[in-house]
């Protein structure tokens, strides 16, 4: 997703739903011909607000409805098949094939937001076995009363043998859409909001075999963040720099062009390997034999496919980040919004490296060389002055990818939900979007900082 100065289709997508907030009189919207909003809209804007639920413990599986599905205990609780409640015939658009599969299903509780919501995204970490995969559902109550449809928010294996690992587009009900990883209210100016969801899993495996699929977290971030084209500034309060290892996306140009034109776009897997590796991830000699030998760090090619979305057509779909990072023997991960570079300072402090998703214009980030309509890279510290240390995948070579980025660029960037592109035209942002990745059984030192932006263990 970092093609510079070119849209990217979640962009595309996006500006969508942004044109439909800009329509409401907000601080940024009302004034934008003038400019005025633009520098004033961070104090207007009202308080920001996300809310985080995930299912991981024992007794969450069990607050759930099983249908042939069973809730397993032990260090590590999930779901998995128990006995099928029958056989479908699933035909994978992306490779033709149709097979059958026995399924099962869980569902979550009705989970009641802190605060409506324009904005849910949902993300899982699980294991599928060859002969087996999943699907992820939503449906949401709006603040109406009413109900939107049960949309499929990704049909996901770990690998890429069984189904094509893909998103699905064109759900809508008029009132709501699912964007690749995101269910948003189409007219957020109309005040409705999503007040509460269910999630809903469904498992699926070979008809015959014993092997099943295990969900050991569910999740969603639910969201109504300020429409602004600035955010307050955060004060520095730590300096420290983690060691997460450097690779570069640009050194794999041309590369699998199969997946999303080859590693020019491979901002998102390219840092979800770095944090993986921090935490110890490493790959066998096995599982990258399907890599060209001549290709250096072929790890970063394994991510990009195994993160590819088949109907996205690219590797930055947020939740199939974060499912493969979760891959790895005892990691686990979400995709959550941040409110500040307080929050990330929180996570560095416990160790704790994360991925930020921003967009720019080149003037914008001091030291960057580039805009670029979306992108992601790794914070992995802060200077004694409070900037910003990040691992960027969009550099030359691996030695280049450690840059210092000055604090209030890079927090107004990444946090703003409004920016203005090469033309002159509003175009959306990202709002603070974040992939964090963390030990399966966390430091009560990570367990702290996790909750204090969110994240419940």
């Amino acid at each position: 997703m970092s093609r510079v100065e070119q849209p990217s289709r979640r962009t595309v997508l996006a500006a969508a739903v942004a044109a439909a907030v800009a329509a409401a009189p907000s601080p940024s919207a009302s004034a934008a011909a003038g400019g005025a909003a633009e520098a004033t809209d961070a104090e207007a804007a009202p308080a920001r607000t996300v809310d985080y639920r995930g299912w991981t413990t024992y007794a969450d599986w069990r607050s759930g409805v099983a249908d042939g599905a069973r809730v397993l205990a032990g260090i590590r609780p999930g779901v998995a098949i128990a006995a099928p409640l029958g056989v479908v015939e699933h035909t994978d658009r992306h490779s033709g094939t149709t097979a059958s599969w026995e399924y099962a299903t869980w569902t979550s509780p009705l989970h009641r937001l802190a605060a409506p919501a324009t904005e849910v995204i949902p993300s899982w970490n699980a294991s599928t076995p060859a002969g087996s995969w999943l699907q992820v559902e939503i449906k949401g109550t709006y603040s109406d009363g009413t109900d939107s449809p049960w949309y499929v928010m990704g049909r996901w294996a770990s690998g890429d043998q069984d189904i094509k690992r893909a998103s699905v587009d064109g759900q809508t009900d008029g009132r709501s859409t699912v964007w690749t990883d995101t269910l948003a209210i189409d007219d957020a100016a109309s005040g409705l909001r999503v007040d509460a969801y269910r999630l809903g899993l469904t498992l699926y495996r070979r008809p015959g075999t014993k092997v099943t699929p295990t969900v050991w977290r569910l999740g969603a971030m639910g969201s109504d963040v300020p429409d602004r084209f600035t955010v307050p500034a955060s004060v520095p309060g730590l300096a420290r720099e983690l060691r997460v290892p450097r690779y570069s996306q640009e050194i794999h140009q041309g590369q699998y062009p199969e997946y999303d034109s080859g590693g020019e776009a491979w901002c998102s897997p390219t840092s979800s390997q770095m944090i993986v590796e921090y935490w110890g991830g490493r790959l066998t000699d096995e599982q990258l034999a399907w890599v060209d030998p001549s290709y250096a760090d072929p790890q970063v090619c394994h991510a990009a496919r195994h993160t590819y979305d088949h109907e996205y057509a690219g590797c930055g779909n947020w939740p199939f980040n974060a499912a493969y990072a979760a891959t790895f023997e005892d990691l686990q991960g979400v995709v959550t919004r941040l409110g500040s570079l307080t929050d990330l300072e929180t996570l560095i402090g416990a160790g704790i490296p994360a991925m930020t998703s921003q967009s720019f214009l080149k003037e914008e980030l001091t030291g960057a060389g580039y805009g670029t309509s979306g992108h992601l890279m790794t914070v992995i510290g802060f200077t004694a002055e409070g900037d910003v240390i990040a691992n960027d995948p969009f550099s030359a070579d691996d030695a280049a990818v450690r840059r210092v980025y000055p604090r209030r660029e890079f927090e107004n960037i990444w946090l703003r939900t409004r920016r203005r592109d090469a033309t002159g035209k509003a175009v959306s942002g990202t709002g603070g979007v974040c992939y964090l990745y963390f030990p399966a059984r966390p430091s009560a030192r990570q367990c702290q900082a996790l909750t204090a932006v969110g994240i419940r263990m």
